[in-house]
């Protein structure tokens, strides 16, 4: 992922989530949505747009850049899937949830394909 870590991809995949939610982001939205103060939503979007992943226009709303949404949508389908697979194992989904965002930017991509897989194959047996 280029030297990106994992709180700039927990802050893209907070900026795809309030997109979805909301249409428009802006830092504030983003420092509400984590918890955080502005200056340190600031200091992120800064680095993230100078790792060109983001931009941001003269209203302050930011937006993705090709490469910026493809890690924002890897991302944010694997903290779905792997929360969708923690509760199937019984896992409350808070906790599903909250253990997702961990393990998320840690697994490799041959252990999340099968994980994927698995949870696909289990959906058509059903």
């Amino acid at each position: 992922m280029d030297g990106l870590y994992e709180s700039g991809e927990d802050y893209l995949e907070t900026i795809l989530i309030l997109r979805k939610r909301n249409g428009n982001v802006r830092s504030i939205d983003i420092a509400r949505e984590m918890d955080l103060s502005k200056p340190s939503v600031s200091r992120a979007m800064g680095i993230l747009k100078n790792k060109s992943l983001i931009t941001v226009d003269e209203d302050g709303a930011i937006h993705f850049t090709e490469e910026g949404l493809k890690i924002a949508k890897r991302i944010y389908e694997r903290h779905r899937i792997l929360t969708e697979a923690l509760m199937l194992l019984g896992v409350d989904e808070k906790t599903a949830s909250e253990d997702a965002c961990r393990i998320e930017h840690d697994i490799s991509d041959k252990s999340f394909n099968k994980i994927k897989k698995h949870l696909k194959d289990m959906k058509k047996a059903d």
